[in-house]
Order: structure tokens, then C-alpha cells, then sequence
């Protein structure tokens, strides 16, 4: 796992977002998919995000991103599917056929988090925690966590 890191934290901030076009149109093909996938990499920098993989089908679009602690997810992904959906309606005028309005983008998104050690590491490592403070005054010990632990214990 390869860390970001800024002046003031270390960070692994990396996520899906799959969007999905209007009405679930059938229309993206690799032509509209390498212009939103340029006009993605253009907008990104502005807000600290970086692109990490692309691939789409005819009616959506997967993408994985990384950003900084101060990236400003919602604004970023309203702000791309504004312009995206301008430029590609702009440039292929033939969607037109399916796509009537102003949209190219349905309003919803699906954002989530992708990362290396999964919830259950997650909980086992935060249940664990003040364990040796427990071991001393003889309570039982509750969770074993020790893969998470070697990793965290480099960053506290």
C-alpha cells in the first residue's frame, strides 16, 4: 500500500465512483468514454484528486480516484458532470437522439470508500485498543488485531 502524504498527515484516501448516464441511456462508447475520461483528468487537479482507473460500459462509467484530506468530493463530482455533460453533448451531437435535455449525467452517484485492510480488521484493531492498559489491572482480553496493528503503529 503506497501512502499520500502531505506537510501535516499521511493519508490513503482512495474511492469508486460510478456514474451513471441519464435514463440509463445506452450511448457511451470509447470515443465519449477517452472525452470524459480527458475532461476528468482536466477538472481533477483543481481539487486534488487524481485518477487511478477508468472503464465504462454503455451505460456507465467506473472510475477510481484518489484524493488529499482537503479535496472536496461533492463539489468536484458536481462540478465534472456539469462540464462533461456540456462538452460531450456539445461534441457528439448524436446523443441528442436519446438524450433530449440538457443532461448527459442521471442526478445520483454512487461514491465509495476502497482501501487495503477491510472493516473487520477496522473493528478488531479499535475494539483492541487500551488492551494493554486491561492486561495490567488482569482484565480479559477481547480482540487480537495484530496485522492492523503493526501498520498503525508506524503513523501514532
Amino acid at each position: 500500500m503506497e501512502l499520500d502524504n502531505n506537510a501535516h498527515s499521511v493519508f490513503f484516501l482512495h474511492y469508486q465512483l460510478i456514474l451513471v448516464v441519464k435514463y440509463r441511456k445506452r450511448v457511451i462508447d470509447s470515443d465519449i468514454s477517452d472525452r470524459a475520461r480527458e475532461i476528468f483528468q482536466y477538472i481533477a487537479p483543481n481539487y486534488n484528486i487524481t485518477l487511478q482507473e477508468w472503464n465504462y460500459d454503455l451505460d456507465h462509467v467506473h472510475i477510481i480516484f484518489k484524493a488529499h484530506p482537503n479535496s472536496q468530493i461533492s463539489k468536484f463530482i458536481n462540478a465534472y458532470k456539469s462540464a462533461s455533460s456540456r462538452l460531450i453533448k456539445k461534441e457528439f451531437p448524436q446523443i441528442k437522439q436519446d438524450l433530449w435535455k440538457e443532461y448527459f449525467w442521471s442526478q445520483s452517484f454512487y461514491l465509495f470508500t476502497t482501501g487495503e485492510v477491510s472493516d473487520q480488521i477496522i473493528r478488531e484493531y479499535i475494539e483492541s485498543q487500551g488492551e494493554n492498559d486491561r492486561r495490567r489491572k488482569g482484565k480479559k482480553q477481547t480482540a487480537q488485531s495484530s496485522r492492523f496493528d503493526i501498520e498503525v503503529e508506524v503513523f501514532i
